[in-house]
């Protein structure tokens, strides 16, 4: 028997939007969350727990410095760094590059048009 997935209200919102960014683009925790009317740390936490990961393209968001920013729960190099590495890759493959330090070389590559349903209160 499968094991079933379940999630939040919030979670299935955040998951939602990211659907939306293109291959190839990437958006901000801050800029999800405006469209959400949240706060970049709630969408963090959504994304910590993405059990639909690469294909709900969580990797597509990172912080609004331009720092790649973390990958299944892992920031920088906690505990092995090895999400950080995955999500790299995973945009390199995407065409989005970031330079040595983790900063976003090509900020043209930043997307923001969210079509935001009305969600049910």
């Amino acid at each position: 028997m499968a094991k079933q997935i379940t999630v939040s209200e919030y979670q299935t919102r955040v998951y939602t939007l990211l659907q939306q960014i293109p291959s190839g683009r990437i958006c901000t925790y801050a800029t999800l969350a405006k469209a959400l009317n949240s706060s970049p740390r709630a969408v963090g936490g959504a994304l910590r727990n993405n059990p639909f990961a690469p294909e709900i393209p969580c990797h597509r968001c990172i912080a609004s410095t331009g720092f790649i920013g973390g990958f299944k729960g892992d920031w920088e190099k906690v505990p092995s760094g090895q999400n950080q590495t995955s999500k790299l890759v995973l945009l390199k493959g995407e065409g989005v590059e970031f330079d040595e330090k983790g900063m976003l070389v090509d900020k043209k590559r930043l997307w923001d048009e969210f079509k935001v349903e009305k969600w049910k209160a």
